[in-house]
């Protein structure tokens, strides 16, 4: 799957399905070259300081499933504390 690929898909929280954004980028661990998180512009934000739009970091832990229109997540209030601990 290409970066394109995942530009296109919503990013909805399984909490509540309620869209959050779109993917604008990647972060890749360095060590092993495996995707880290995703960077996603946040839906319905105002543009901010000089005109940047807010963007929220997916660590990988987070991505539940990847659907071919959809990517959910869980919030980050539902990731246990023992899983951001370990990583």
């Amino acid at each position: 799957m290409t970066l394109t690929e995942l530009q296109m898909k919503d990013i909805i929280l399984m909490e509540n399905g309620k869209k959050v954004g779109n993917v604008s980028d990647l972060e890749i661990n360095e060590q092993n070259g495996h995707i880290a998180a995703i960077v996603v512009t946040l839906r319905g934000k105002t543009m901010g300081l000089f005109g940047k739009e807010e963007e929220l970091v997916v660590p990988w832990h987070q991505i539940i499933t990847i659907g071919t229109d959809v990517i959910l997540i869980k919030s980050p209030e539902a990731v246990p504390a023992a899983e951001e601990e370990g990583k």
